[in-house]
């Protein structure tokens, strides 16, 4: 009887660890990492630069997908609609904690666990090299002569190019055509092409192309020069009262659905951890001019929504917002 009431308990904890992926070692296969948007933009390029030393640390493959699309929506609703078992991962950006007041759509990192909140990147305002404009100011003016003739390069509403364009025209006027792509990299593609006049950028997915003389900087989202980029003007010089928004920059993170067991966010978030801290990729965020912040737990849900009050209600200020964020219960700053 003992022996037979033994045999019955091993086989249902059997049965237990084999139903239960937080019970099980993990992880014991590969994990997909879904990038929310397209490939050589900003996001793209720290997921890439950033997964080999997580692999590492994890001992498995992280294998990369880019879903763009609809600002990042489809890409973070492909993650909210798998098991909450770990084995899907959400490379993201700062857009999703703008998806209600831009009547995108009704989640945001609330909904996930955010794993690290990688980095946070600067600005620039890039144009074609051939162009005649030297600076911000110049554009100013070209697009105030012929409003609605200039092509900006777009990622969709509360994508990093309209959140700059709102808060720009919070403090002055640009009159701009608005050409939407899915993420830096095509944007940029479009810039080389010609077939776009300008795009505000993250400095990670720009510096490069600026660097080689393909495209030029016109301003940089700051009060202040920066190292990176020493010819290239603040936007403050252009744009005095745009101060009140700074400091601000878009920021990289990784999350899970929010289900996922503790002990696989604690083992993802030690590894995510170790990586951000490597020495070859603080020294790829330090190139690109982006801030290390590798921020977890607590921390991390402080930073977003800090970061969703201060931009929310820029976006309202500006009246870009299509619902009030004090509808959803999103503080002022």
């Amino acid at each position: 009887m003992i022996k037979k009431a033994l045999a019955t308990l091993a086989l249902s904890a059997g049965a237990l660890t084999a139903l239960s992926p937080a019970l099980a070692d993990y992880p014991e296969r590969n994990i997909e990492g879904i990038i929310q948007w397209g490939a050589g933009g900003a996001t793209d390029n720290v997921a890439r630069s950033l997964t080999p030393h997580v692999e590492d640390a994890l001992d498995t493959t992280i294998v990369l997908t880019n879903r763009p699309g609809g600002t990042g929506v489809i890409g973070m609703n492909s993650v909210l609609t798998k098991p909450a078992n770990g084995y899907t991962l959400l490379y993201g950006a700062e857009n999703p904690q703008l998806y209600p007041v831009m009547g995108l759509a009704d989640f945001t990192y609330a909904d996930m666990t955010p794993i690290n909140v990688i980095g946070q990147g600067l600005v620039v305002i890039a144009a074609p090299a051939d162009k005649d404009w030297e600076n911000l100011g110049d554009l100013l003016k070209d697009a105030q002569a012929n409003p609605g003739t200039l092509r900006m390069g777009g990622t969709g509403a509360g994508g990093l190019p309209n959140t700059v364009l709102a808060m720009i025209n919070s403090v002055d006027e640009l009159d701009v055509r608005n050409v939407t792509f899915g993420g830096d990299g095509p944007g940029i593609t479009a810039m080389l092409g010609g077939h776009i006049d300008f795009m505000p950028l993250s400095l990670a997915a720009a510096q490069e192309h600026i660097a080689s003389g393909r495209l030029k900087g016109l301003a940089v989202l700051t009060k202040e020069p920066i190292k990176q980029l020493p010819e290239v003007a603040p936007i403050t010089e252009a744009l005095p009262e745009i101060e009140s928004y700074l400091p601000w920059g878009p920021f990289w993170t990784v999350a899970v659905r929010k289900e996922t067991p503790d002990d696989i966010v604690a083992t993802l978030a030690d590894a995510y951890e170790q990586g951000v801290a490597n020495e070859q990729f603080q020294q790829f965020l330090t190139k690109n001019g982006a801030q290390s912040l590798n921020l977890r737990g607590e921390e991390a849900k402080q930073f977003l929504d800090r970061w969703q009050s201060v931009t929310a209600w820029a976006l309202e200020k500006a009246g870009s917002a299509k619902v009030s964020p004090e509808e959803f219960g999103i503080a002022k700053p």
